[in-house]
């Protein structure tokens, strides 16, 4: 694998920071891309974008309004960054565009089978339909394109529901998870920013759309036992009907937040090993563990 310029945006997010460090030790030139901190003053101009992208083979595109509420005008502004970023890849001459989309784009939940790369897209949240429409753009641009679709993406200090349930099980506060019968699957940081280099280098990720996902899901009361290990805490789980929790979650305005605690969500990461032999390098309890031992907490 050759030597690259990789361009990353939202270089100083969560998945940001983790992917510039792992390009940049498997031997690539990194330019991390963060809007305020470097010439980018916005995602949508597409002109200081081209110049910011200059002499770059790849461009990884991460950066994109998240773990917010909105209404889908508001989160218009991922579809017209996504825009922006495809038309200066192609006016600085890149390669290939990698663009960082969601598994909610193929749904919330799955029921008989776990989501594929196949499924017809069904976005619910606005989060998702925007990602969709990212997806479309690239697809439609005259650059090289790659698109991945994680899961929940959990690490030391990420941020969205894998940080609030570690705030809550650190300060050992009992949660009503024990009767939860689901299956999770979910990517650790390193193993997605590790998939991520795969998917700027190697030459058959060329064109193609990906699910990626660790290699073992987990039930959301055994999500919890490893983050407790990892923490050090005693487990502190006990039972309740989850269409009990989602239904009293739905009237405070929490009602996603315990589908997503209660239901499952599995996803088929195959495509990724038979296209590009790609593994992850760390299994899912040990991740979950070493997220919660390397947590800071503010003081």
């Amino acid at each position: 694998m050759a030597n690259m310029r990789i361009a990353i945006t939202g270089a100083s997010g969560f998945v940001g920071r983790e992917l510039t460090k792992r390009a940049a030790a498997a031997g690539h030139a990194v330019v991390p891309l963060s809007r305020g901190e470097t010439s980018i003053a916005s995602y949508e101009d597409a002109t200081s974008l081209a110049k910011a992208f200059e002499g770059s083979d790849v461009v990884v595109h991460l950066a994109a309004r998240a773990h917010e509420s909105g209404t889908d005008a508001d989160f218009e502004c991922n579809v017209r960054a996504a825009r922006a970023v495809s038309q200066a890849a192609r006016d600085a001459g890149v390669r290939r565009l990698v663009l960082l989309s969601s598994i909610g784009v193929n749904g919330n939940f799955t029921r008989s089978h776990p989501f594929t790369e196949a499924d017809v897209p069904a976005p619910i949240q606005p989060y998702s339909r925007s990602k969709l429409r990212a997806e479309e753009v690239v697809k439609a641009s005259e650059v090289e394109h790659v698109i991945v679709r994680p899961p929940l993406v959990y690490g030391a200090n990420a941020p969205g529901n894998f940080a609030r349930l570690v705030y809550l099980m650190a300060r050992g506060w009992p949660l009503p998870l024990a009767s939860i019968r689901n299956e999770r699957s979910l990517v650790g940081v390193h193993n997605l920013c590790d998939f991520i280099v795969q998917c700027a280098t190697h030459p058959s990720a060329a064109n193609e759309l990906f699910l990626v996902a660790d290699s073992e899901d987990l039930s959301t009361p055994d999500v919890a036992r490893c983050i407790a290990r990892g923490l050090r805490k005693p487990v502190r789980l006990w039972p309740a009907p989850p269409a009990l929790i989602v239904a009293l979650a739905a009237i405070v305005g929490r009602k996603r937040e315990a589908q997503g605690l209660c239901k499952s969500l599995q996803v088929d990461a195959s495509k990724a090993r038979r296209l590009l032999g790609w593994s992850p390098q760390v299994n899912a309890r040990e991740g979950l563990e070493q997220a919660a031992r390397d947590w800071k907490f503010a003081r």
